[in-house]
């Protein structure tokens, strides 16, 4: 008897050490700076993973920040956030800009909290870049971003004369 009573202590060990541990990798994801952040309808494009591959380990002098969901990425605890694989945007009256042959579409209503929202334009899937205000050199990083983005196949352009 004394061997079933120290299996099922043992047991009840192991599972409560389970759960702790599940806990705390909860926790963490949750506390991670990925949260908030929705993966897009087509993060598991093929193109998502291509770009994925060639994510710099630091942007604006910030590293990478460790989690890993497909079509997501950041920089600086958030500061510069990614999310490939979202629809190509319609044709719309927001300012675009051309970095390095890849046009932004820079979404002036849906940015929020001092952060600007820019999206990719005539490239499926596309992608969302969300930077914070603290960002010290935009254009460097949209420079980085955009040699990631280029290799995705250009449909249309926001501007005339590409």
């Amino acid at each position: 008897m004394r061997t079933d009573g120290r299996r099922r202590r043992a047991a009840a060990g192991l599972a409560a050490a389970g759960l702790v541990l599940g806990g705390v990798l909860v926790a963490r994801e949750l506390a991670s700076p990925v949260f908030g952040m929705r993966q897009g309808p087509l993060a598991k494009d093929p193109a998502c993973a291509r770009i994925a591959a060639h994510y710099p380990d630091r942007l604006d002098g910030d590293r990478r920040d460790p989690f890993t969901y497909e079509g997501l990425a950041a920089w600086g605890h958030g500061k510069v956030r990614l999310r490939c694989g979202l629809n190509p945007p319609a044709p719309a009256k927001d300012p675009c800009i051309a970095v390095n042959g890849v046009d932004w579409v820079l979404r002036e209503a849906a940015a929020r909290d001092g952060h600007d929202l820019l999206v990719t334009y005539g490239r499926r899937p596309a992608v969302e870049v969300t930077l914070s205000a603290s960002v010290r050199q935009t254009d460097t990083v949209l420079m980085e971003l955009s040699r990631l983005v280029a290799p995705v196949r250009q449909s249309d352009h926001c501007l005339a004369g590409h």
